[in-house]
């Protein structure tokens, strides 16, 4: 599914031989003519930019390609030249699907052999003492419940003034969660919450609690022994007189020890690079996720861990990440976590479809298997060798799926709990936010990037413009690079920092 590059002054661009459909690379007015290759189409309706246009006819019921994958069926007959959208394509999703396991291509390892090219690469990292690798060196201030997330907040905004320049920076990631919540949906908080504090990037944590929360501080630190008992500083706030001035006394302890950490090079094998996509557009399966699915076959190359996530926006295009499976054992686990999804939103009586966003359908794409053919672009072309479920941390070395639902935040802060150290995040419409991972936003059209330096940091438009994709994914590389070894992207400058905690289960 890899497309090819367009060349300036074209006006649609088709990625497979075998799709129904192009994409507009500018409007397209009724009545005007464009050339896709030898072929002459007359506009037959006016097709924003982003959009897609009939390369050739389709009649109702039949399906539409694109990708060269079905992106969902033709509700009445299409002609070439036609806008092809949600007026006349629906959706082919409806349930859980059964799928069958191919034995892995001999060229398909469970464990990727770096290239002696790859493996050569490095970036300047900070050596933690379980031997993990991260790319800040930085204190996290976290909270086991809400009811002291601005605590949080307030020690992280006096001691990043008090010490700065000391250390990376001093940030808070509050979260509204902790209390009343029971089962799978406490657990859930405590994982994340635990995972976080054993993060590579952060040289020391401080973890308020209150007291009285579900949430209890003890049990939480008791369910992550691989935290280094050197860099953690915890406390109850109902059991101290001034909580401002313990909390900042605990992170002046954390600055003293972090501030001694020096960056290092370190293999790019020892990178984890998170992958995710939010506000996409008509072009981000075209441009920026087959760009970063450069970057995540590169990575595993080195020996490093791409993860890919988003659960939901990969129903409708799984079997393609799924005929990629290093193992049986592989397989099973991804099958269950993306029926398991699926079963989720049945039980909630919600359709597994209800989605693109308002936001994807304004930028050109018209069904959950078009958005999803275009997301798992992210997770390139090696083997999938490793199946997460939410919480859990990365153990091998290679692409790992990692349940997560699609929600930008949700999934992001899931990433960093893996272990992600940098994330690679692509996006069509544009978004602000950034995450406790240095998150590299990625443009997938020259307009965006145009309109919002201030957010992007990278531009995909460029290979419709005549950049090869992969000169494209070289300097993406560098940059990648550049940017684990200390080179802050836009929204850490925009001091863009959040977590968001899937919230699954009832509220006392």
């Amino acid at each position: 599914m890899t497309p090819s590059t367009s060349t300036s002054g074209e006006s649609i661009h088709a990625v497979d031989p075998r799709d129904h459909v192009a994409a507009a690379l500018r409007d397209l007015t009724c009545g005007e003519t464009v050339r896709l290759g030898d072929q002459d189409l007359i506009v037959r309706a006016d097709v924003p930019k982003g959009h897609k246009i009939a390369t050739r006819s389709v009649r109702a019921g039949e399906d539409v390609l694109k990708y060269g994958w079905p992106i969902g069926r033709a509700t009445k007959d299409i002609a070439a030249g036609d806008h092809v959208h949600v007026h006349n394509v629906a959706t082919r999703l409806e349930g859980v699907e059964g799928y069958t396991f191919s034995s892995p291509q001999p060229t398909s390892s469970p464990q990727p052999t770096p290239s002696p090219t790859a493996s050569l690469k490095t970036f300047q990292g900070f050596r933690r003492k379980n031997g993990r690798a991260g790319t800040r060196n930085e204190i996290w201030v976290l909270c086991t419940v809400g009811c002291v997330a601005n605590t949080a907040r307030r020690i992280a905004e006096m001691a990043q003034q008090r010490f700065a320049g000391r250390v990376d920076g001093v940030h808070a990631f509050p979260h509204p969660f902790g209390c009343s919540q029971l089962g799978d949906d406490l657990a859930h908080t405590r994982k994340l919450i635990a995972a976080l504090a054993s993060h590579p990037n952060a040289g020391g944590v401080l973890i308020l609690g209150l007291g009285c929360e579900n949430n209890q501080l003890k049990a939480l630190l008791e369910s992550a022994p691989e935290i280094d008992p050197e860099r953690l500083r915890s406390f109850t706030t109902q059991m101290v007189e001034d909580e401002l001035e313990d909390g900042l006394a605990a992170v002046e302890a954390l600055v003293e020890i972090a501030e001694r950490d020096q960056r290092q090079p370190i293999p790019v094998s020892e990178l984890v690079v998170g992958l995710k996509c939010g506000g996409s557009d008509g072009f981000s399966g075209i441009t920026a996720n087959p760009l970063v699915g450069r970057i995540a076959d590169k990575v595993a190359e080195a020996g490093g861990t791409p993860v890919l996530t988003e659960i939901p926006e990969i129903f409708g295009a799984e079997n393609v990440l799924l005929q990629r499976a290093a193992s049986r054992e592989v397989f099973d686990a991804a099958v269950a976590v993306i029926d398991d999804f699926k079963r989720y939103f049945i039980d909630a009586n919600q359709p597994i479809y209800e989605n693109p966003s308002p936001g994807n359908i304004a930028g050109g794409i018209t069904s959950l298997e078009e958005k999803s053919l275009g997301a798992v672009q992210k997770g390139g072309r090696t083997p999938l060798v490793e199946v997460l479920r939410y919480g859990e941390k990365v153990g091998r070395h290679g692409l790992t799926l990692l349940e997560a639902p699609g929600n930008d935040a949700v999934s992001s802060t899931a990433l960093t709990a893996a272990g992600a150290t940098v994330i690679l995040f692509t996006t069509g419409r544009g978004t602000p936010l950034g995450f406790p991972a240095p998150t590299l936003k990625i443009a997938s059209n020259s307009g965006l990037a145009q309109r919002k330096p201030g957010w992007i940091d990278f531009n995909a438009g460029q290979v419709l413009e005549g950049v090869s994709m992969d000169a494209a994914a070289d300097r993406l590389m560098d940059l990648v690079i550049e940017t684990a070894s200390g080179q802050t992207t836009q929204a850490e400058q925009n001091g863009e920092r959040e977590i968001a905690i899937w919230k699954s289960g009832v509220t006392l």
